[in-house]
């Protein structure tokens, strides 16, 4: 494939090969070998248009990691302020003889736009309210590490799934690697469309994180609040939030992953993200060697 811009598109065999080469690549990096000349000669361009702190770094150190000459544009910074469009942002990049550029976009389908008018590689690092393909793909790796499978896990996304990118790439990618996906939250945040996703949906957050393997809290994305979407930060924790009393639903010996950053005390409660059954840090390491792999495989193509 040209460029990685969802998982909709992508196969279960296409996500077993990057998390293949992800934990590969984990491995030389563990051992400290963290200079890799394969994308020596290659240029890689961090294009964000929104905040980011993990995704973006993450990228960036894996470029450099890779051997490429890594440039980052951020639109606050850039002609954007001026009015440029972000066609004509695609045609000056494209000008430049860029081999790979990382999009995040506020806009759904942004990264599928900017790869109409370049022929370097795109690679989507969250567009709107779409999809977040290498989120999604460190959450399976992390998965796949610490349970030792995919097929046949009980995975429980709780949360603003309404809102969430994360959460649409997330059932993509279960669904293809063979796990079943719950999802839980309120009405006020949860898609009219998820049946047709093939999902099982609840308000009762109880119900979804019972008998779970894998328990995943998302951003409630505060900025939202005003909008009322839920009453109070307080009374949202006290009926979705992960606390160790729900966590005792869960399966003995599941794992709690976020995708971050995590509002302490609303989405998860801080002994459950301190906890030994947290692995949210051991998702960021994941988060750079599998978006190494995708560059890496990207550069190949």
């Amino acid at each position: 494939m040209k460029d990685l811009l969802g998982l909709k598109d992508v196969s279960g065999q296409e996500i077993r090969r990057i998390l293949d080469e992800a934990f590969r690549l984990k491995k030389e990096v563990l051992e400290g070998s963290k200079k890799d000349s394969c994308l020596s000669g290659k240029s890689v361009i961090t294009l964000f248009y929104e905040n980011s702190t993990r995704t973006r770094l993450s990228f960036e150190l894996a470029s450099k990691y890779l051997g490429a000459t890594a440039a980052n544009i951020a639109a606050s910074g850039s002609s954007v302020a001026k009015g440029e469009t972000l066609i004509d942002t695609a045609k000056t990049i494209d000008r430049m003889a860029a081999d790979i550029v990382i999009i995040r976009h506020s806009a759904s389908g942004a990264p599928h736009l900017i790869s109409r008018y370049t022929k370097a590689a795109v690679v989507n690092a969250g567009d709107g309210m779409h999809e977040h393909p290498t989120q999604a793909l460190l959450d399976l790796m992390t998965m796949q590490e610490k349970k030792g499978r995919i097929e046949g896990l009980r995975v429980a996304i709780v949360g603003d799934v309404k809102h969430s990118r994360v959460a649409r790439s997330n059932i993509y990618g279960l669904h293809k690697m063979g796990a079943e996906v719950v999802l839980a939250g309120p009405s006020t945040l949860m898609p009219a469309d998820l049946e047709a996703m093939g999902v099982k949906t609840y308000c009762d957050v109880d119900r979804a994180v019972y008998g779970a393997d894998v328990v995943m809290g998302l951003r409630i994305q505060l900025e939202r609040q005003k909008k009322g979407l839920f009453p109070t930060v307080r009374e949202y924790h006290k009926f979705f939030g992960i606390d160790e009393r729900r966590l005792k639903l869960a399966a003995p010996d599941a794992i709690v992953m976020h995708p971050g950053p995590v509002n302490r005390g609303v989405e998860l409660s801080a002994d459950v993200i301190d906890g030994p059954q947290s692995v949210i840090c051991d998702q960021v390491t994941n988060g750079v060697c599998i978006r190494m792999a995708v560059l890496k495989m990207l550069a190949e193509r």
